[in-house]
């Protein structure tokens, strides 16, 4: 009898011990839920100036960042959209919910801001899109920062530390083209 006893308890350990196997995923929190909605409208806004970017600017280097840029939304933009199904939660913010309610659209690009655009030809348009494309990727950047520290789902803290360094190497290029500065590897001898 004993040894039936210990067989059983080791029977009863070895599977509580495979029961703990993998811990269950973090719940998401109100900064996982802000990062995809504001980063969804976010890109959104983004994607406008891009999509003509590609077409009109003059310069090849920053038709590149725009088509990059559209690249990558185009992966994130899913991946946002299906976390947020998951989690029941709309995809858009309701405006007067939640910490960020009275902020209204104080980073948000402007109809203004995009209709000015279709003003502009060749070097000036290059540097229309090049401002508002900085303006929207630096407003990303906060909203990326913000769920990189406060997240708590596992997946959209890793999807903002994948943004933050492709977001930093597409702003360091379009500074750099700002400047007039020719990008890594076309430099003159």
């Amino acid at each position: 009898m004993g040894r039936g006893l210990a067989l059983r308890a080791a029977l009863v350990l070895l599977l509580s011990v495979a029961a703990c196997g993998t811990p269950p995923a973090a719940a998401p929190n109100g900064t996982d839920v802000m990062f995809l909605q504001m980063g969804l409208v976010q890109i959104a806004e983004g994607d406008r100036v891009a999509q003509v970017t590609e077409r009109r600017a003059a310069d090849p280097e920053i038709r590149a960042v725009a088509t990059e840029l559209r690249a990558a939304w185009r992966t994130e933009v899913p991946m946002m959209r299906g976390w947020l199904q998951e989690w029941g939660k709309p995809r858009e913010a309701d405006p007067g919910d939640g910490p960020h309610a009275g902020h209204g659209a104080l980073h948000a690009l402007r109809e203004e801001d995009f209709a000015g655009l279709s003003e502009f030809e060749g070097s000036e348009f290059d540097r229309a899109a090049v401002a508002l494309l900085l303006g929207n990727l630096h407003n990303a950047m906060e909203t990326i920062r913000m769920q990189a520290a406060d997240g708590s789902y596992p997946q959209a803290v890793d999807l903002a530390e994948r943004m933050t360094e492709s977001r930093q190497h597409q702003i360091q290029r379009l500074l750099a083209l700002a400047a007039g500065e020719k990008p890594e590897g076309e430099q003159d001898d």
